[in-house]
C-alpha cells in the first residue's frame, strides 16, 4: 500500500512540475496582450473558482467558518502578500525581462527564505548557508547579463530587482504561513478570495477592469488553472500520498530546466548561454542551502 501511494505521489509531483515548467511561457504569452494587473485579475479569479470548487467536491465548505476573526484577518494579509502583491511583481518583472531570465531569478526564494529565517526563526546562517547565498546570487548576476558576460553588466536591472523582490515577498508570505495550523485548502481559498478583492478594487482604480472585457482571456485563464490553482490541489496531494515530503521535493529542481525548452521551442526565445550557468549555478545554491547539516543550527 506503501508501495502504491508513493506511485502516485510521484505522479502527482510529476504533473505539477510539468504544468509548473510551462507557466513562465504563458506568462510571456498573456503579457503580450494584457498588463499585470488584468493577468492577475483574471488568473486570480480562476484560481479562487478552481479552490471554491474543490471545497464544494470535498465537503470541506464547513471549515470556512473555523477560521474565526483572528483567522480572517490572517488570510486578509495572507491574500495581500500571495497572490496579490506576489503576482504583480512577478507579472511586471515578466513584461521587463525575457522569460529565460525572469524564471531562474524568480527562483531563489529558497535562499532568501533562508536568509529571512535567521533573524525571524532565531536560526543563525552557517557557512552551508552563506556559500550557497553566495553562490545563488553569483548566478542571478551572470544570468542578468542576458548573454554579454564580459562586461558584465545588469541588462535591465528593473526587472531583475522585481524578480528577486518576488522572492522576498513569497519568503514572508511562506514564513507567515509557516505557524498557521488550518486546513490548506481553506488557506488556500480565503488567500485568492481577499486577494481578488483587492485586485478588482486596485483594477478598478487604475482603469484597468473594463477593458479587460475586449481581451484574449485564454492564456491568464491558463495561468489561473496551472500556476495559481490546479497545480497547488496536485502538490499538496503529492505531499500527502508521499512517505516523506523529501521524495517528492526534489521534484521541484527540474522546474526551471525544463521551462527553458518551453520558453526556447514556444516563445522562440534564443537562450543563452548565461541563462543555462546562471540557473545552474541558482539551483546548486538552493540545494546547498536546503541541506540542513550546516546550514540551520539546531
Amino acid at each position: 500500500m506503501i508501495y502504491k501511494n508513493q506511485t502516485k505521489a510521484y505522479t502527482y509531483a510529476s504533473f505539477t512540475v510539468l504544468f509548473w515548467s510551462t507557466v513562465a511561457t504563458a506568462f510571456k504569452i498573456a503579457l503580450k496582450e494584457m498588463n499585470n494587473i488584468q493577468v492577475l485579475l483574471v488568473a486570480n479569479t480562476t484560481s479562487l473558482l478552481v479552490f471554491g470548487i474543490t471545497l464544494i467536491l470535498q465537503k470541506k465548505l464547513s471549515k470556512l467558518k473555523d477560521s474565526g476573526f483572528y483567522g480572517l484577518g490572517r488570510s486578509a494579509l495572507q491574500g495581500f502578500l500571495n497572490p496579490f502583491l506576489y503576482y504583480l511583481v512577478v507579472f511586471k518583472a515578466y513584461s521587463l525581462l525575457p522569460a529565460q531570465v525572469a524564471q531562474p531569478a524568480n527562483f531563489v526564494w529558497p535562499i532568501v527564505l533562508m536568509v529571512l529565517s535567521a533573524p525571524i526563526l532565531k536560526q543563525p546562517l552557517k557557512a552551508k548557508g552563506l556559500m550557497a547565498l553566495f553562490i545563488s546570487f553569483s548566478g542571478v548576476m551572470i544570468l542578468s547579463s542576458q548573454g554579454k558576460l564580459s562586461s558584465f553588466k545588469v541588462v535591465e536591472p528593473l526587472g531583475v530587482g522585481l524578480a528577486l523582490f518576488s522572492s522576498v515577498i513569497w519568503s514572508f508570505f511562506w514564513l507567515l504561513n509557516l505557524k498557521d495550523n488550518r486546513d490548506d485548502l481553506v488557506k488556500l481559498f480565503l488567500s485568492s478570495f481577499f486577494s481578488n478583492i483587492y485586485i478588482y478594487l486596485f483594477a478598478l482604480i487604475r482603469g484597468d477592469l473594463f477593458p479587460i472585457l475586449s481581451l484574449p482571456l485564454v492564456p491568464a485563464i491558463y495561468i489561473g488553472l496551472f500556476e495559481m490553482g490546479v497545480t497547488y490541489i496536485l502538490w499538496l496531494k503529492a505531499l500527502r500520498l508521499s512517505e516523506t515530503t523529501g521524495k517528492v521535493s526534489g521534484f521541484i529542481y527540474l522546474t526551471p530546466f525544463i521551462s527553458l525548452i518551453f520558453i526556447s521551442l514556444v516563445l522562440k526565445e534564443e537562450l543563452y548561454y548565461t541563462s543555462f550557468i546562471g540557473l545552474c549555478l541558482i539551483v546548486g545554491g538552493v540545494i546547498i542551502g536546503e541541506m540542513r547539516k550546516g546550514v540551520f543550527s539546531h
